[in-house]
């Protein structure tokens, strides 16, 4: 118990955050984890942003760990068999993205990783919006 306190007392808002992530998680469909995916990829970009902004390194270092690895997990999640074009498509999005979040975590400019989240934020709208289309039984076309 006082390790939970501690660590509640250091940092409320990741306590609260870890707490949400496993909550949303435990009974999420793929598609609904897909969405947490890029919510939680734009968030660590958006605080990859102001960390580098703000020169907190340690941040900084944490986001964008943080942000290459949901890449990953994305790119691993496509189905090249069943998504074709779309899949491949993404896939060299996930990893050009990748690398600029690599490429810029070396400098102190912070644009690169907000032109980042604003593309997957597109990406992002788009798959919640097919996805509620699929829900509703209506085509997004």
């Amino acid at each position: 118990m006082a390790r939970y306190a501690t660590r509640l007392g250091r940092d409320p808002a990741a306590t609260y955050r870890q707490i949400d992530v496993v909550g949303r998680t435990a009974e999420a469909d793929p598609h609904a984890l897909v969405a947490l995916l890029y919510d939680e990829l734009i968030h660590a970009l958006r605080t990859l942003a102001w960390a580098t902004e703000h020169r907190q390194f340690k941040v900084k270092s944490d986001k964008a760990t943080r942000a290459t690895a949901i890449l990953f997990a994305l790119e691993a999640g496509l189905d090249f068999d069943r998504g074709g074009d779309v899949a491949r498509t993404l896939a060299r999005l996930y990893h050009g993205a990748r690398q600029a979040v690599i490429d810029a975590s070396i400098g102190h400019d912070p644009a690169p990783f907000l032109d980042i989240a604003a593309r997957l934020e597109e990406i992002a709208e788009a798959w919640r919006s097919m996805r509620g289309g699929a829900l509703s039984g209506t085509s997004g076309a």
